[in-house]
């Protein structure tokens, strides 16, 4: 069973979060920020995942905690999830339109985490979310899951749908990579393990 619980506790934050990459159902999101609620589960049903996520964090201050401790937990539980890696994928790419937008997404579940982010938003917030914060939960899920990921607007202006598109992509991205595909024999790598 390709699943995780995890929860994480600081002075900031406190997150639970669930995931089964092999079950579509639940998704259920609740951090407090309604904009990163909307993109979780944009990237769970484009991910066709089940995601569970209930966060409360200090948005008192601003919402970067609970957005970046998301994504840490995120990235660990995904991790978790994968196990040994054996019989995926490993590897995903997705564009996904988003009316004048255009959004790439590809991404190596490696071990070896990098994030090349290529977005800029005219936009700095879309209802209470920082747009310069879809880049930092991308880092966390990066750094956290061991995965390198290349994200990039090609072309667009609107701010929502520049954001969304990248949620959609990485989400399906995601789906490929994590895909097990009879065709491969143990690890998908040289080295023999991942």
């Amino acid at each position: 069973m390709r699943q995780a619980s995890m929860k994480r506790q600081t002075k900031e934050t406190q997150i639970e979060l669930k995931v089964h990459l092999d079950q579509q159902e639940p998704v259920k999101i609740d951090t407090g920020v309604g904009f990163l609620d909307h993109m979780l589960t944009l990237f769970a049903r484009h991910s066709r995942i089940s995601l569970e996520v209930k966060a409360t964090g200090d948005l008192w201050v601003d919402s970067h905690h609970t957005v970046e401790d998301v994504g840490i937990v995120l990235g660990q539980a995904l991790r978790q999830a994968l196990g040994d890696k054996v019989g995926i994928n490993r590897y995903g790419t997705s564009f996904v339109p988003m009316d004048e937008t255009l959004g790439l997404a590809s991404l190596d579940l490696s071990g070896r985490a990098y994030l090349v982010f290529e977005a800029d938003f005219a936009n700095p917030k879309l209802g209470q979310f920082d747009t310069e914060l879809v880049e930092e939960f991308f880092q966390a899920l990066a750094f956290n899951l061991g995965m390198n990921l290349h994200l990039k607007i090609l072309h667009g202006k609107n701010s929502h749908h520049k954001a969304e598109s990248l949620f959609k992509a990485s989400g399906r991205a995601l789906r490929e990579a994590i895909t097990i595909n009879p065709q491969i024999q143990g690890v998908n790598s040289t080295k023999g393990s991942l």
